[in-house]
């Protein structure tokens, strides 16, 4: 795995979680379980009916970064049904989808977003646009600003 940042700043740059994302070896497949019951896949499985069936419901209502909330909690949500499994997917299975895993892991496991890729790439080759990892970025920026001043409290 890549060491933390080498920038000597505290704050993580679109290029460090590059870095992190070219460790990963794996090669592009289908479809790919990154966590427990949640799988990320690319436009072909969820057009596959008999594959979906044995996943889950296909989804595809998807607008980044108003959507990062929304799509954790139907995320979460299904994954808490004793049968729950859920795939997130888009064209190529890499950038929008594996976006919204990330921010799921970041908003409902505490998982930092260096931490979340780490994770997601042992299991699948995932490369989310500069433009997702800046939102996501964001996103990691006000949950580290929220639990600091939890703590504070």
């Amino acid at each position: 795995m890549a060491a933390r940042p080498k920038n000597g700043h505290q704050y993580l740059s679109v290029k460090d979680l590059e870095d992190v994302l070219d460790t990963c070896k794996l090669e592009l497949t289908q479809i790919d379980e990154v966590w427990p019951n949640l799988y990320i896949g690319n436009v072909t499985i969820a057009q596959n009916r008999t594959a979906l069936q044995k996943l889950a419901d296909d989804s595809t209502h998807f607008d980044l970064n108003i959507y990062f909330r929304p799509a954790a909690d139907f995320i979460h949500k299904a994954l808490k049904q004793s049968d729950g499994k859920v795939l997130v997917h888009c064209i190529m299975g890499m950038s929008r989808s594996s976006t919204l895993v990330l921010a799921y892991l970041m908003l409902y496991h505490q998982l930092p977003l260096y931490n979340a890729i780490q994770e997601v790439i042992k299991k699948r080759a995932i490369y989310p646009n500069r433009n997702f990892l800046a939102l996501l970025l964001d996103l990691d920026l006000q949950l580290n600003r929220k639990r600091r001043t939890c703590l504070l409290l």
